[in-house]
């Protein structure tokens, strides 16, 4: 038996010597300790020996098992340390490929159009203006005649900060801190992000509008008409078919939705509906008390746009949600 165990020595140091990836060397662990391993195989057998061979036979034993097991543990560092540079080096670029060019980026749809819009108005002498995200009720809503108990200030409609604070539910405070602080005449339109408790098709929690706001002597609906139907065959073309539907806003009086053609592609059926894309009235007289403004001298019309769904109108677009889900196949359209 002993011959047997040094046989086993000797085959066991080769193979272990030219052992070359950590699964041949787990195979090796296994071959000689495993269940039925030839070295697990010599200590079951040591029990069958002449009971004077025993103790002698067992030493033996016990020794090839921990020099094997040492010869195995002393391979591991190396092994591992090519298994690593293998894996660095096919990971590593190929510099005989040719480069790969850069994905050239472009304005998102959103402010393509905000940029069309503010251009077209600017031509008919209307100035940018801007004003907060984060606003205080009394712009939001009591400047804008809006009273305490009307539905827009709950939180259903309405994201609050904190008491009194609240996420900007529309571009209009932009026209009271303008009106604030300038003297009439005046025409600006302030685009910018908006925010409301609200999500569909035609609906998105945060959305841009554009506002726009005209003051002077004898302003009157028929310009508020006028100056939105140029600025929509402008945008949308000559043949746009518009709706003004009567409406109530606080801020306004009288007060007009405005409706614009819209068809959708959905389930590979075209729908033409009218889409409403916003707003419009003439700027109610309470408005212009709590601006300082002489409403028996000056008249003005303010309107509000959702940007978001002029481009769905424009583009025949079925849905708000794809200007924000950062789908290339969408965006690269445009």
């Amino acid at each position: 038996m002993i011959d047997v165990i040094e046989k086993l020595r000797t085959e066991a140091l080769s193979e272990i010597a030219g052992v070359s990836t950590l699964r041949d060397a787990e195979d090796l662990r296994i071959k000689y300790f495993g269940r039925k391993g030839a070295v697990t195989g010599l200590l079951r057998n040591v029990s069958e020996a002449p009971p004077d061979e025993r103790p002698v036979l067992g030493r033996i034993t016990n020794e090839l098992k921990v020099q094997l097991t040492a010869a195995l543990d002393e391979r591991i560092p190396a092994l591992k340390q090519v298994e690593q540079e293998l894996i660095r080096e096919s990971n590593a670029p190929d510099l005989t490929l040719p480069g790969r060019r850069a994905t050239r980026g472009h304005m998102h749809l959103v402010s393509q159009i905000t940029d069309e819009i503010i251009e077209i108005f600017a031509e008919l002498g209307f100035q940018i203006a801007t004003g907060p995200e984060i606003e205080t009720e009394y712009y939001n809503f009591d400047s804008l005649n809006t009273p305490g108990d009307h539905p827009a200030r709950d939180s259903h409609d309405t994201f609050f900060v904190k008491p009194g604070v609240v996420l900007r539910t529309h571009t209009s405070p932009v026209q009271m801190r303008v009106m604030e602080r300038t003297k009439p005449p005046v025409a600006i339109v302030a685009p910018g992000r908006v925010y409301r408790v609200d999500a569909d098709s035609t609906h998105s929690p945060m959305f841009y509008q554009i506002e726009g706001l005209l003051v002077d002597e004898g302003v009157s609906f028929s310009d508020l008409k006028g100056t939105l139907m140029h600025f929509l065959k402008r945008l949308l073309g000559d043949g746009v078919k518009v709706r003004f539907n009567p409406h109530f806003f606080p801020f306004t009086e009288p007060s007009a939705e405005i409706h614009v053609e819209w068809t959708s592609n959905r389930d590979g059926q075209s729908k033409t509906r009218l889409l409403e894309i916003g707003g419009c009235g003439m700027v109610h007289p309470r408005v212009f008390e709590y601006a300082g403004y002489d409403y028996e001298r000056y008249t003005g019309f303010a309107f509000g746009m959702g940007v978001e769904r002029i481009a769905m109108a424009r583009h025949q677009i079925n849905s708000i949600h794809y200007f924000y889900e950062s789908d290339l196949r969408f965006l690269e359209q445009f």
